[in-house]
């Protein structure tokens, strides 16, 4: 473990090598799970707007799922996630005709039609963060069905999980803690 500011890092970020390869795991970070991808309280009002842009867009199971349990599933002491079909495909799941899983809500953000990429916790993804008494704890959550294929990717292509994720976590943290991020995970490598 290591610490940049108020975040508890794994060294598995600073080691691990890895890079998305949708053409093999057809983005099964989307729709593969026990639940809905976890979301700030801040980004709820957000995913509202977004589901309300894009709900004709969107898959009639979707709809029904949110009809049947809304676009936000949790509390405050459990934590809040996006709503589900069948309590795996995230709601806002679209599918090219390779079969691939997309995220409509950064789809719209590319189109120009929203100001907001997606949650950060899909950002970070395969990252996940824990928060406790303002401390966040940062694991790689490797899950050979969903990593394997950007693991192999990764290593092929030489990049680093930590350079991977530059944009989502200067989006978290900003880019002072990244550099400093950057900085310790260079130094972790360089020892082992």
């Amino acid at each position: 473990m290591f610490r940049i500011e108020n975040t508890i890092l794994s060294e598995e970020i600073a080691t691990a090598k890895f890079a998305c390869d949708v053409t093999r795991c057809k983005g099964a970070c989307c729709f593969v799970g026990e639940a809905g991808a976890p979301l700030a309280a801040e980004e709820i009002p957000i995913i509202r707007k977004a589901w309300r842009l894009l709900e004709k867009e969107l898959r009639p199971e979707a709809k029904e799922a949110v009809q049947d349990g809304g676009i936000i599933r949790g509390d405050e002491k459990k934590g809040f996630e996006i709503g589900c079909v069948d309590g795996n495909e995230c709601i806002f799941v679209q599918y090219d005709e390779s079969g691939i899983a997309h995220c409509a809500i950064q789809k719209a953000f590319y189109e120009g039609k929203i100001g907001w990429e997606k949650p950060v916790s899909c950002h970070l993804y395969p990252v996940r963060l824990k928060r406790i008494s303002g401390i966040d704890y940062a694991n790689f959550e490797y899950i050979p069905d969903l990593c394997s294929a950007g693991c192999d990717r990764g290593e092929k292509e030489g990049v680093w999980l930590s350079d991977f994720l530059k944009s989502a976590f200067t989006r978290r943290y900003g880019e002072t803690w990244y550099s400093d991020f950057s900085k310790a995970c260079n130094e972790i490598r360089n020892r082992r």
